[in-house]
């Protein structure tokens, strides 16, 4: 049975198999670590195939998603969860965790009673209408930890950068209790600097290995030619340069344009007859398509900056210029990190008001001012002072589409309001 197009090409939840491509042998080395005591830290920008990496070398996680203002002991309720197990912490402080564990499925109450015999710890039993119910006091996080080993699942901590920094850096110290404990994870993020992990704390230095999702230009071509193979599709090389161009080395952005450019074309699936995708047309529609369908995700982005900013008394006009220089960066410096020194240098020529601190104060708020009620929708973050773009479907939107941002329009505002230029407070946005 012939394939059609978007089980060959597309972003999908589940592995497109035909257009996978280990990138560097990343699968090979992933596995190897794996097998070794050590934590894993994946790091690359938002839809480069991490999710894809995570599901083909460890297809059997406790996957915890994080969100912006989910807390450390938050991951271990949803991981512990997926084991059947409920968490109830009472206290939390440094290495300290005291609370209580309660199974709610057979293999939770066989968890915890594996390893309270482990423990040497008694727990109490109470029957319940159908099931029994097994609750166990917990003094500290080693039986977290126990129950997660125990259960033979990897533990998988994605999108890490949502934590705010207290966060990332109270979970980076329990990362050297859990290597003590002999129960090693895997966390999948999008950072920049290599061994954030090892910033955060450096005990785990020798203890964590990092692995960086890069696609080069030839990986991307693989993933064409692969796709273009279960196909029985030709994709003139020219046309192939071009969509790998407009993807800025991001494996998400060129399977979903591949995906539409097929669709542009009239090509539906594989045939008997080779079949040719060479029409610049169709690639150009199908990224001006997928900019149009951006525009409401950006213009959500800049609705919801807007309603921020425009609750800080005195400070508007330093959010609202440090966003218009951020978003005129050329694409590589977003992709690298704009510095907070640089922004600064351009924001301050073009209102000598704005002082360095008061901007570095703003920078470090962007990521609050962004997302939803859900802690959705990040798209720069600020952090080892550079500010990046986390989802580089911005890039291609602002190549193909027609962007109006908000901010001149504020700092007019701003202006006419007779605003000081007063500086932020990191507290101005509860």
């Amino acid at each position: 049975m012939p394939k059609q197009i978007d089980e060959v090409f597309g972003v999908s939840t589940s592995i497109l198999s035909d257009s996978y491509v280990d990138r560097g042998d990343l699968d090979e080395k992933i596995t190897s670590y794996l097998r070794r005591d050590n934590h894993i830290a994946i790091r690359g920008a938002s839809k480069t195939g991490k999710s894809w990496l995570r599901q083909k070398v460890i297809p059997n996680a406790l996957v915890v998603q994080c969100r912006l203002n989910k807390t450390v002991e938050d991951i271990y309720r949803e991981a512990l969860g997926q084991l059947g197990i409920r968490l109830e912490i009472s206290q939390s402080a440094t290495r300290s965790l005291s609370g209580t564990v309660e199974a709610q499925t057979e293999f939770g109450t066989s968890l915890i009673g594996k390893v309270s015999a482990k423990l040497g710890i008694t727990g109490s039993t109470s029957k319940a209408i159908e099931t029994q119910a097994v609750r166990q006091n917990i003094n500290d996080l080693d039986f977290i930890c126990q129950l997660l080993r125990e259960s033979g699942k990897r533990l998988v901590i994605e999108d890490f950068h949502y934590l705010n920094h207290d966060e990332r850096k109270r979970f980076a110290f329990d990362l050297k209790a859990m290597w003590d404990l002999e129960l090693f994870v895997v966390v999948v993020g999008v950072w920049s600097d290599t061994n954030l992990l090892l910033h955060l704390n450096s005990d785990l230095t020798g203890r964590v290995r990092e692995v960086s999702v890069l696609w080069s230009e030839s990986d991307l071509l693989e993933i064409l030619r692969r796709g273009s193979r279960a196909l029985n599709l030709q994709i003139s090389p020219k046309l192939a340069t071009e969509l790998v161009s407009i993807s800025y080395k991001n494996a998400g952005i060129l399977q979903r344009i591949t995906l539409d450019s097929l669709d542009e074309a009239g090509i539906t699936g594989g045939k008997a007859a080779a079949q040719n995708l060479d029409s610049p047309e169709s690639v150009s529609t199908a990224a001006m398509f997928y900019a149009e369908e951006l525009n409401s995700v950006y213009q959500t982005f800049a609705q919801n900056v807007s309603a921020g900013i425009k609750k800080r008394s005195n400070s508007t006009g330093i959010y609202a210029h440090a966003l218009a220089v951020v978003l005129a960066a050329e694409d590589q410096d977003l992709i690298e990190g704009v510095p907070a020194s640089t922004i600064f240098a351009t924001a301050h020529a073009r209102e000598s008001r704005i002082q360095q601190g008061n901007l570095k104060t703003a920078l470090g708020n962007i990521e609050r001012l962004q997302i939803d009620e859900d802690g959705r929708g990040l798209v720069l973050t600020f952090a080892d002072n550079k500010v990046r773009a986390v989802d580089q479907q911005l890039l291609l939107y602002r190549r193909f589409a027609t962007v109006r941002w908000p901010w001149e329009d504020m700092i007019a505002q701003a202006d006419a309001a007779g605003e000081d230029y007063a500086a932020p407070t990191s507290g101005d946005l509860e």
